[in-house]
C-alpha cells in the first residue's frame, strides 16, 4: 500500500504542485484547503504524514500542527513556508514541526524529508 500524505494549503496551485512532486517519489496524497478540512480528512483516512503551509486563513499551519500533534501524537508534520526557520521559531507557541520545507519547493529537499521521516 502506498504511503499517503495529507497536503494542507489554501493555494490550490501550490498543493497541486506538491502533489505532483510527491507522485515522483511514489507517494499518494490528498489535498485539503484549510485546517478544518485537514482535521476532517485525518479523522477519515489513514495518513503517514501531514505537510502544511504556515500562512492560511482561519487556522494557521502552526495552529494545525498543535491540533494534529494533540490528536495524532506520532504523526510527522512538516511545515512549508517562504519564511526562514528562525522567523518561524520566533512565532509564539510551540509548533513542534518534524520538518521544514522552504519555498520555492525543491525536489532534493522533498526527497530528503521523505527519506528522513518516512523510510
Amino acid at each position: 500500500m502506498a504511503k499517503r500524505i495529507l497536503i494542507v494549503d489554501d493555494n490550490p496551485n501550490m498543493s497541486s504542485l506538491l502533489q505532483e512532486m510527491l507522485e515522483v517519489f511514489d507517494y499518494e496524497s490528498v489535498r485539503a484547503g484549510d485546517g478544518a478540512e485537514a482535521l476532517s480528512e485525518l479523522e477519515k483516512g489513514n495518513f503517514s504524514m501531514v505537510i502544511t503551509d504556515m500562512r492560511m486563513p482561519n487556522m494557521s499551519g502552526l495552529e494545525l500542527i498543535s491540533e494534529v500533534k494533540s490528536r495524532f501524537p506520532k504523526m510527522p508534520v512538516v511545515l512549508i513556508s517562504g519564511y526562514s526557520v528562525s522567523e518561524i521559531d520566533a512565532q509564539p507557541g510551540s509548533h513542534r514541526a518534524d520538518g521544514f520545507l522552504g519555498k520555492p519547493l525543491m525536489m532534493s529537499d522533498i526527497e530528503k524529508m521523505l527519506n528522513t521521516l518516512l523510510r
